[in-house]
This record gives structure tokens, sequence and C-alpha cells, in this order.
């Protein structure tokens, strides 16, 4: 047990980083307002959890106008995914040994 919770991914402890990395692989790309709202943050929380996960090579940030207002949004890369899908594999096997 001890291998697996050492397998686990830091940049996913945070229960508002695992939200915003669900939303992320299950969309191509989402923009910050949209993920505020859908993980009901503050601007500042919600920049603040997503910088490490930039950090980390998990999250692409795009930054574009959308008419005369400046846009940002954000896209999992694929070594998020991968990271994400391991650390939920991971999680997954944590379970399955306490049964």
């Amino acid at each position: 047990m001890k291998n697996l919770i050492d397998s686990l991914d830091k940049a996913f402890e945070s229960r508002v980083r695992l939200g915003i990395m669900a939303v992320l692989v299950v969309n191509e790309r989402v923009d910050f307002g949209t993920l505020k709202e859908l993980l009901n943050l503050t601007d500042g929380n919600l920049a603040s959890h997503l910088k490490p996960l930039e950090a980390a090579g998990y999250v692409d940030l795009q930054k574009q106008f959308v008419g005369r207002k400046p846009n940002t949004s954000y896209a999992a890369t694929p070594a998020g995914r991968t990271a994400f899908q391991n650390h939920l594999n991971t999680l997954e096997e944590l379970i399955k040994q306490q049964k």
C-alpha cells in the first residue's frame, strides 16, 4: 500500500486540482470563466490552482481576444491526461486493496 500512496501525483492532491483536471480531460478546451463557474471558485483561487498544473506541464493556456474582450482558455496536455489517468488508476487500486 505504501508504494501505491507514493505513486499518487502530488499535483492532484487538492480537490480543486482534481476538479480542474476532471473538467479538462473531458473537454477539448475550457475558458477561465466556465471553469470558475463549474467549480464554484473565485478568480484568485482558480488561478492559484492552475499555476502549479501549468508549471507541471499538465495544463496548457491560450490567450486570445474574442471580439474586443481578452479570453483565456485551458486544455489538458497529453502529459496531463496521462498523469491524471495514472493518478486515478492508483486511487482505484488503493480502493480495491481495501476490499
